[in-house]
């Protein structure tokens, strides 16, 4: 059944850009695996199979479109011989996983949740999310940095998904606000590693852009 599913997962992420493809797909799935591991009580099943189907049709590629994903989910899971309760959990999980621009963290979380959701934020921490925020800059064709132009730190959900502002700002709208976002005192530890690290990051890239 985790076979099928990496199958299904690699064919259907075959064209995505490079910081939503596969590779990040199998990230998420062994931090899920290692924080899930404190947790006795956790479906494991739940949790394997929500990180491999987590970002199966992010809304970001899809015209900003957050049903899909769930949609796709559900279709594929009437085939696999898992409870109702497993398939809910895991459509729960890619339904409720994404930052939303900080405007989805009141919602009720289930544990597996929880589990998947703080291994996909460590993704976006570190030397990978430093990575794939430049990726996805350039993929969106934005600019490096503009001192002209300050982060905006208090957006709505639209402002979010629709914004274009210099990669820089990104740091400050989400990559830099993961660290007390995370749910699980496993995900917390592993994340404030990563955020030290794009501190010092941070420090570096102005020391250069001022050509100090």
């Amino acid at each position: 059944m985790i076979k099928q599913t990496e199958d299904f997962v690699k064919a259907t992420l075959k064209n995505a850009e490079s910081g939503h493809d596969w590779f990040h797909i199998d990230r998420v799935r062994k931090n899920a695996l290692s924080i899930a591991a404190h947790f006795k009580q956790a479906d494991k099943i739940v949790v394997e199979l929500g990180a491999l189907l987590h970002d199966i049709a992010d809304s970001k590629f899809h015209n900003g479109d957050e049903t899909i994903g769930p949609k796709i989910t559900s279709e594929y899971l009437e085939a696999l011989t898992i409870t109702d309760a497993q398939k809910s959990g895991i459509v729960h999980i890619v339904k409720h996983i994404s930052f939303k621009g900080g405007h989805d963290e009141d919602r009720e979380k289930t544990l597996e949740l929880q589990i998947v959701q703080d291994a996909d934020r460590l993704d976006a921490m570190g030397a990978i999310g430093i990575a794939r925020t430049f990726n996805y800059g350039g993929f969106k064709n934005n600019k490096i940095y503009d001192p002209e132009v300050p982060p905006q730190l208090y957006m709505t959900k639209e402002e979010y998904k629709n914004g274009v502002a210099p990669t820089i700002n990104h740091f400050y709208e989400k990559l830099l606000l993961l660290k007390d976002l995370m749910n699980t005192t496993p995900g917390r530890l592993k994340a404030q590693q990563r955020h030290n690290f794009m501190l010092q990051f941070l420090d570096q890239f102005y020391v250069e852009w001022n050509a100090e």
